[in-house]
């Protein structure tokens, strides 16, 4: 697939069909994660895919507390959000955060070096590890795309994070940036009205 159509058929979805991923195509995915920049160029990058199911509801019910359309409306209207598509989407995804991660074909844990403290930084060159690591997340859902799947990420909140980390006995000084499920979309799966940008109004020549 032509690079400019993977991008234009990377979407987020929060539907999965149960269709696995092959294990060829998902080494690929993540070969091609391999392929972004990383600051020090030594993309000390490492991938945990939770495949099994048991252990999947396990973590999940320690940090995923299910909420309903109800609540997720009322989290929005808390947040003072007033774009309708803006909005929408939340509502449409809130409800949604802990199927979407049991059902997913692959829920992957991307896993990289953080030498210095993540919550702390001291300037903006001890961002870049963590920068880094999204180039490669990006890179793999392109690459997913091309291949007919699609995922969805999700940001870790601190409570998670430290609970995701010792589930996965992940080593001291590698950090967990997000939640990152792919799969095949089931037949429901929709892509939500995005808020359309006019690239003359961000363009912007020589200066804001």
């Amino acid at each position: 697939m032509d690079v400019y159509a993977a991008i234009d058929a990377r979407k987020t979805i929060r539907d999965f069909s149960p269709r696995e991923i092959k294990p060829s195509t998902l080494k690929k995915i993540i070969a091609a994660g391999f392929k972004a920049p990383s600051n020090n160029h030594m993309r000390e990058w490492h991938f945990i895919l939770l495949q099994d199911k048991e252990k999947r509801k396990a973590l999940l019910d320690q940090i995923i507390h299910p909420v309903d359309f109800k609540g997720a409306t009322a989290i929005v209207d808390n947040w003072g959000l007033t774009d309708e598509k803006q909005r929408t989407t939340y509502i449409e995804a809130i409800p949604k955060q802990y199927n979407m991660l049991y059902t997913a074909g692959a829920l992957i844990y991307p896993c990289y070096n953080q030498p210095t403290p993540l919550l702390k930084p001291k300037n903006l060159s001890a961002m870049n590890p963590l920068v880094s690591i999204w180039c490669c997340i990006e890179n793999m859902l392109v690459a997913a795309a091309a291949e007919g799947i699609f995922g969805v990420t999700r940001i870790l909140f601190e409570d998670e994070r430290k609970i995701l980390k010792k589930f996965m006995k992940v080593p001291s000084g590698f950090e967990i940036p997000c939640h990152l499920a792919i799969g095949y979309p089931a037949g429901n799966a929709k892509r939500l009205p995005q808020v359309v940008i006019n690239l003359d109004e961000r363009i912007h020549m020589n200066g804001w």
